[in-house]
């Protein structure tokens, strides 16, 4: 996600209710139509727009600011909104659908492996990484290509699954002692999202996605101590981003690098 902030200018008296969102406006370049969402917040200090990965554009702004000051504001910045557009689609574009075939690319804790499919009918199926290789071994040859594809997906879904249960209970535990609000160890199940990295019920319990063992150890810790912090506020106050701020100061930046490589962790 990028982000860029204009100062506000206090151009107008009328009155905005707390949270008030403004879906699909328009804003044209060149040949292009730009849809962005106005969110009217009160506690907003300037005017705020956000790119995210998914292609949304957010503006965040002050309850009394006027429409003609946001659509200004916005077509100032239109080339500079436009380009990241650009930039976040070209990234996307990049992002075949996975044939699970030798040469791929797999990722682990932040690493990008190059997958290698091998066949020994005197081994038995398994995952390994190999000097830098992530190698799925077969016992059997498959003479159709989707059928063998599907035998490998199945094999490394089975290896994440396994990592993704380590590496979480070892970062839970790191992270543990920087939520002193909350008590013992929080259970969590894993479960394969395609919008979300966890999540956390009103009982405490964590749920994870296992796709997120694919991320680097900094990523997963910032998600974990998300989860951690709707134990104490569950919804998204302005408390809880507080309390998330005190616990990991740079969880922007963390977050940022991890949705810049979303579509990659999430590609089945």
């Amino acid at each position: 996600m990028v982000s860029v902030s204009l100062s506000q200018q206090p151009i107008s008296n009328s009155k905005g209710s707390g949270l008030n969102t403004d879906k699909n406006r328009v804003l044209h370049y060149g040949q292009d139509e730009i849809r962005y969402d106005v969110v009217r917040k009160e506690k907003a200090r300037k005017l705020r727009i956000k790119v995210h990965p998914d292609l949304r554009v957010v503006v965040t702004v002050p309850g009394h600011v006027t429409d003609a000051f946001i659509e200004a504001a916005v077509k100032k910045r239109a080339r500079w909104i436009w380009q990241h557009l650009q930039d976040f689609a070209n990234q996307t574009s990049d992002v075949l659908p996975r044939r699970y075939v030798s040469g791929e690319a797999q990722f682990y804790l932040g690493r990008r492996y190059v997958l290698k499919v091998i066949t020994n009918p005197d081994e038995k199926p398994s995952v390994k990484l190999i000097r830098g290789k992530l190698t799925v071994t077969l016992n059997q040859e498959y003479s159709d290509n989707s059928h063998r594809a599907q035998k490998v997906k199945a094999l490394l879904d089975v290896w994440y699954q396994q990592k993704a249960k380590m590496v979480f209970t070892e970062r839970l535990e790191t992270v543990l002692p920087k939520a002193h609000w909350v008590d013992g160890v929080p259970r969590f199940k894993l479960l394969a999202m395609q919008k979300q990295w966890g999540s956390c019920s009103a009982r405490g319990n964590l749920v994870l996605n296992p796709h997120l063992v694919k991320a680097p150890k900094e990523c997963i810790d910032y998600v974990i101590l998300h989860e951690l912090c709707h134990i104490a506020e569950y919804n998204h106050s302005d408390r809880f981003w507080r309390l998330l701020t005190q616990v990991m100061p740079h969880w922007k930046e963390v977050k940022t690098q991890l949705d810049s490589m979303a579509e990659f962790y999430l590609n089945e």
